[in-house]
């Protein structure tokens, strides 16, 4: 079993729960997209099936194994990016396993964004997150997590559509050589951003 499925069971032993299989699949999936090329990938699943948990589970324990990693989250509305942190601020500070991640000056521990004990000389935070309107630029990534960018808000007319084609574009000038991209959501249009993600 991976580490990363081992984070996952002992994040949930802390919770009194037993981990569902397709958990295990979707961690091994998101492992995959994190370390074989071309490091992109979309997660679509059926509702509550608990994509959102599983990706901020992954990403806790991204940084767990590599600090190093510079992580953004963008979803459509910043509310929803906000809460992923939250998710994955709540798992550093209640897994057994991230007792000397937390550190003692909690200068950039929000909602919006926390950086974690790691090698020094890293500007930008460990995790943040913006909405898909946000300002973004000169942001840069290792690991840009795309939770439900696609909605009936920025998708239901076309010039929705092409605007959000052209923002998910900037990503590319954000992620770093070799980082890895991977998004998660649901098809709200046939003209969907997900054929091509």
């Amino acid at each position: 079993m991976s580490a990363y499925n081992q984070f996952l069971d002992s994040w949930n032993n802390v919770l009194g729960l037993a981990t569902p299989n397709h958990h295990h699949i979707m961690t091994n999936f998101l492992v995959d997209i994190l370390d074989q090329e071309p490091h992109r990938g979309l997660l679509m699943a059926f509702r509550h099936s608990g994509k959102s948990t599983i990706v901020g589970i992954f990403a806790t324990c991204v940084l767990f194994l590599r600090p190093q990693t510079r992580i953004l989250i963008l979803s459509a509305q910043t509310h929803q990016a906000i809460r992923m942190v939250m998710h994955i601020r709540h798992i550093l500070e209640n897994h057994p396993w991230c007792g000397d991640m937390i550190p003692k000056n909690k200068r950039e521990w929000a909602e919006n964004k926390i950086t974690i004990n790691r090698p020094l000389g890293i500007r930008e935070p460990s995790v943040v997150c913006q909405g898909i309107h946000g300002n973004i630029t000169g942001m840069r990534a290792d690991l840009i997590i795309c939770d439900d960018v696609e909605v009936p808000n920025t998708c239901n007319t076309l010039k929705k559509r092409i605007t959000l084609r052209e923002r998910l574009r900037e990503l590319d000038f954000i992620l770093s050589p070799n980082g890895a991209m991977i998004y998660i959501g649901t098809p709200h249009t046939l003209d969907t951003i997900y054929r091509n993600a």
